[in-house]
């Protein structure tokens, strides 16, 4: 199995698959309404709905990086607003989670190799996550998307 495969693995395993920290992503969000997702049951946090914008923001923004692009804040925004919460929006916003996912896959996938270990075109910035590999940026968007799926698994337990 290649390092490519293995990322691919742990990426799909984290969305839809079987990782090892818990429920994948998708299981998570399953079941959630438009209303539970607005809602914010702790105050100060994001709420369920700015997760997975956020989610989806970067990991368009990793996708670019993968192509050469020079790093930046996501197009979207960092933390995307969540608009007007109708049910129609809120199923928008889970499918872009998935599109922005399987549009990401599709880049590692085209990743040769040899490209893994080269850093990015840009220098460390550590809050933007800029200055490593492609390998440490990939694993990076992985453990970001872990731990946005904990904050979410918590927040629907006291939305539900």
């Amino acid at each position: 199995m290649s390092e490519i495969d293995r990322i691919v693995d742990e990426l799909e395993r984290d969305h839809t698959g079987d990782p090892w920290h818990g429920s994948p992503v998708t299981s998570i969000l399953n079941g959630i309404t438009a209303e539970q997702a607005a809602a914010r049951p702790m105050k100060g946090a994001h709420c369920i709905w700015e997760l997975v914008l956020h989610m989806t923001a970067w990991k368009n923004e990793v996708r670019k990086r993968l192509s050469g692009a020079p790093a930046s804040d996501p197009d979207e925004g960092d933390w995307p607003s969540v608009g007007e919460t109708t049910a129609s929006r809120w199923q928008k916003a889970v499918d872009g989670l998935h599109r922005a996912h399987e549009a990401l896959l599709a880049a590692v996938r085209a990743l040769p190799e040899a490209k893994l270990f080269e850093p990015t075109n840009d220098p460390r910035n550590r809050p933007l996550g800029t200055g490593v590999s492609y390998y440490v940026l990939l694993h990076g968007i992985v453990q970001h998307d872990a731990y946005h799926a904990g904050q979410i698994a918590v927040l629907k337990k006291g939305v539900s």
